[in-house]
């Protein structure tokens, strides 16, 4: 094995991750070592001896694990996904550098969630079970026409507008909502920015496609629902601290929300991407959320198709190789 190959300390490594990564490795001249645990405080020795670390949303890059991974001598956070809330980006700066993959499919998570809404709505899911056991009968799969109904996108990025796109072909009318607003989104009648709360108080659906930050934690909480019309619908694939849970699972009980689609949840570091059908459920609003008949929970997995694996791997890949060889990466995060 050569001498002059990148080595890289792959964190939260599953299966799926390896075929795209494998593949390009070689070619590239990286050489990977993949870990099933997370980069935490007590994981992090791991990562010494290594050029790179490369970590997912739920690795927790504190500034305790920058000041060991800047110690060993690793010179770069890749990581594989948009969102970045999970690295001290403060702690990061003028130490190491901290890259991401800002878009991989936005057709990935734009599709799923449209595939949650329309499951929903239309009880594919109830549906689904019944016809297992051989039962036909439609009471309780009433649903309602997308056509004509108001969504409420909060987030015009690339997923955001895929988003919309899809919406508009359901013939929806859509009110967006962004900090910095796109001209080339908005086309004055099907589509139009709005205030948000005015996009609470008009959508029959609202969809979150914005990154979690101060501003946005807990976007969805008491008092925003109290806005919304009853019987909302709430979208989220984006990252679970958007939603106050308990907020949520209040709204549903008092019937205010009509239904919640999540892919993403607030406390989910130590429950998604992992079995856990043998052990006892101990969050138990999450247990609440899931037993409820209008909810449905994915485990993070709308990213998850092979398009966006394979784009996934090619951008971390060149983020790491772009970085190590002293040129300018695009995909850095600005601190």
């Amino acid at each position: 094995m050569k001498d002059n190959l990148i080595k890289v300390a792959f964190f939260d490594a599953k299966p799926y991750d390896k075929p795209a990564f494998e593949k390009l490795a070689e070619e590239r001249g990286l050489r990977i070592k993949y870990f099933e645990t997370r980069l935490t405080e007590d994981t992090v020795n791991l990562a010494r001896g290594y050029d790179a670390v490369c970590v997912f949303v739920n690795d927790s890059v504190t500034a305790e694990v920058i000041e060991s991974l800047v110690e060993f001598g690793v010179k770069i956070i890749a990581l594989r996904c948009a969102g970045f809330n999970n690295v001290d980006i403060k702690s990061a700066k003028g130490k190491i550098k901290v890259v991401r993959v800002p878009a991989y499919s936005p057709y990935a998570v734009a599709e799923h969630t449209m595939a949650l809404l329309l499951t929903s709505i239309r009880r594919i899911h109830k549906a689904y079970i019944r016809t297992r056991d051989f039962n036909f009968s439609l009471s309780n799969l009433t649903g309602f026409d997308l056509h004509g109904k108001t969504v409420g996108v909060v987030g015009t990025g690339k997923i955001g507008r895929v988003f919309i796109d899809i919406c508009k072909g359901f013939g929806m009318k859509v009110l967006c909502y962004d900090k910095y607003p796109n001209p080339e989104v908005e086309d004055g009648k099907t589509v139009v920015y709005a205030p948000i709360d005015r996009l609470f108080e008009e959508s029959d659906v609202i969809s979150l496609h914005c990154p979690l930050t101060e501003e946005t934690y807990h976007l969805i909480d008491e008092k925003s629902l109290e806005k919304c019309k009853k019987g909302v619908v709430i979208l989220n694939t984006s990252r679970g601290a958007l939603v106050d849970a308990e907020a949520l699972l209040a709204g549903i009980k008092s019937r205010k929300v009509g239904a919640a689609c999540l892919d993403v949840y607030e406390e989910e570091s130590d429950l998604f991407f992992e079995d856990k059908s043998g052990h006892i459920m101990e969050d138990d609003v999450l247990a609440r959320l899931i037993s409820m008949p209008n909810v449905i929970v994915t485990s993070h997995q709308a990213f998850l198709t092979e398009e966006a694996l394979s784009a996934i791997a090619e951008v971390t890949v060149e983020n790491i190789t772009q970085v190590l060889s002293g040129g300018k990466c695009q995909n850095e995060v600005e601190i």
